[in-house]
């Protein structure tokens, strides 16, 4: 008879990307398998984004088997998940508990959120018992960036129960906050900037992670279709369009586009996430070809971004400017590939806290390559050394057999619960109603119907000649109109770099930008998760359990 051995097994919030898991034989790291009492393959989803789903699974297997060690091994596995299900001695009365109420079965989802307050509660208390009261009292400066924080993960938190994105509360808390006046942070510039690279770079740091090697070298063609050909279209548009509808010369449009062009991980992985659990579309690996898809378009994204943001802002002659790019890359490609091939052996496999001094090191390497490359007059490198150190190391360790134990995903999953209030709080917070003009929110409207309706159809025809059919071609089509994300990361970044230089000429264009971002998240992130959910059944083939083709 073989045994089980203990399914590990993570329940997370509902935008848990799960890069940290290993890869299956075709695609990204979205499943792992286990094994019935027969000896036979069985998938199993990870991590779990609803609690009751992922105990019925394990439950199951518990049920399954006639074998008492077996049977007994398994409730131990769901006996040690914590979370407030302790009292679980066996599958029937897990199953029991789980149907009380809705509140006991979401409460590991909610709990984590308001862990998350608990943590800035401690923060603020040691804070206010040790700093001078300059800083601690409510009305400082300190203290309302604070607040800023808080007040957008308890948003967060109201949000989500409505169904919602709960990056939408964030980001009305921080449009509410600026315009009752509340968001003067006089003297604490830098450290609001500072924030707001520190998401990006989390962001950055998930995208290059999230690749995989072995994905992109089968799927490599029809992935770079789906990915240049409908972001190329969408960027042609938006830079058309603003730069007769919002007056943005040609760079700046280009860099619009690229920040909208972004698909939000967060929304389609999350989607994804559910539709796994319920086996709808996974048997032409659809599953596989949006991840692709969305980490390879917010990488191009990304990049390119950071190509284009360091030429507008480059100073020198026309010799210097022109090679900006191209060192930028250079300078990124080789700091990037470095610190991946350091991560490939340094700590060692077998050492007690791998996993803690592998993430310290990949997020200092990171921040090193952002802040250092602007220091260098290269700000293009800095964005490519992210996704390189991630990408590099990443695809080393996947080649181990013992992957499954490497967590650096998971951390950076989990510091982004902590950035994500930052980053959609502090972009809200520039949304002035009393500077706001209401033909940049017009025509920013316009521009983005335009130029999403492009992405559309020319998405769509990059599906053309696959095997998948009319309603599967679209529903891949359908999952790049979520923009959230990496917009929040990206958004604010020329406004921020103009600030800093002091370059007064191109404030009013960096806002302009930062509006149009504001806009995307608020029509797409919410349509586009509500439209994924909703024509899944109607467009996705299920698969019955025996079937395990991904």
């Amino acid at each position: 008879m073989k045994k089980l051995s203990p399914p590990r097994i993570y329940i997370t919030s509902v935008d848990e990307p799960a890069n940290h898991q290993p890869s299956t034989e075709v695609a990204f790291p979205v499943e792992q398998f286990s094994y019935s009492a027969a000896g036979q393959q069985q998938q199993r989803p990870i991590p779990s984004i609803d609690l009751a789903m992922s105990l019925n699974k394990h439950q199951q297997l518990a049920h399954a088997s006639h074998d008492p060690e077996e049977t007994q091994q398994i409730n131990a596995s769901l006996h040690g998940m914590g979370n407030g299900l302790e009292g679980q001695q066996d599958g029937e009365h897990a199953q029991k508990r789980s149907g009380k109420s809705s509140f006991v079965r979401n409460w590991p989802i909610v709990s984590q959120p308001l862990a998350l307050l608990a943590i800035f509660a401690l923060l603020w208390g040691i804070a206010f018992s040790v700093l001078p009261r300059t800083l601690t009292e409510p009305n400082t400066p300190f203290m309302r960036l604070w607040f800023l924080f808080v007040g957008a993960q308890i948003s967060g938190i109201l949000v989500s129960l409505t169904g919602l994105p709960d990056m939408l509360g964030m980001l009305f808390w921080g449009v509410l906050y600026t315009n009752v006046g509340w968001a003067d942070f006089q003297g604490l510039q830098k450290l609001e900037v500072f924030c707001r690279e520190m998401a990006l770079i989390n962001i950055m740091l998930l995208a290059g992670l999230g690749l995989d090697y072995d994905s992109l070298k089968k799927l490599f063609r029809f992935i770079m279709q789906l990915t240049v050909i409908p972001t190329v279209a969408e960027v042609v548009a938006i830079a058309v369009l603003s730069k007769y509808l919002l007056d943005l010369p040609w760079m700046w449009g280009v860099l619009l586009g690229l920040v909208v062009t972004a698909i939000s991980p967060n929304v389609v992985v999350t989607v994804l996430l559910r539709l796994k659990e319920e086996r709808l579309g996974m048997n032409k690996g659809i599953h596989t070809l949006i991840i692709a898809m969305t980490s390879c378009n917010d990488v191009l994204a990304i990049f390119l971004f950071g190509v284009i943001l360091g030429l507008i802002f480059s100073t020198g002659n026309l010799t210097s400017q022109i090679l900006q790019g191209p060192i930028g890359i250079i300078i990124g490609l080789v700091f990037g590939g470095g610190c991946g091939a350091v991560l490939l052996y340094i700590p060692s496999y077998q050492a007690k806290y791998t996993n803690g001094l592998r993430f310290t090191f990949t997020i200092l390497a990171g921040t090193l390559s952002v802040v250092g490359s602007k220091l260098i007059g290269y700000p293009s490198a800095g964005a490519l050394g992210c996704i390189m150190t991630a990408f590099v190391a990443g695809t080393g360790w996947k080649k181990r057999i013992d992957y499954d134990t490497n967590e650096v995903g998971m951390y950076l999953d989990l510091l982004w619960k902590f950035l994500k209030p930052v980053s959609f709080s502090l972009i809200g917070k520039e949304v002035n109603f009393s500077v706001l003009e209401g033909s940049t929110v017009l025509y920013g409207t316009i521009t983005l119907l335009v130029a999403v309706s492009f992405r559309l159809i020319f998405s769509y025809a990059s599906t053309l000649g696959s095997d998948l059919n009319w309603k599967e071609k679209a529903y891949v089509t359908l999952s790049g109109f979520p923009k959230a994300t990496v917009q929040a990361a990206l958004g604010p970044a020329a406004l921020d770099l103009a600030r800093s230089l002091n370059a007064t000429g191109d404030i009013q264009k960096a806002q302009t930008v930062l509006i149009v971002t504001v806009l995307a998240i608020i029509f797409t992130a919410p349509l586009g998760a509500l439209l994924m959910i909703k024509l899944a059944p109607k467009w996705l083939k299920k698969e019955h359990p025996e079937n395990n083709d991904v």
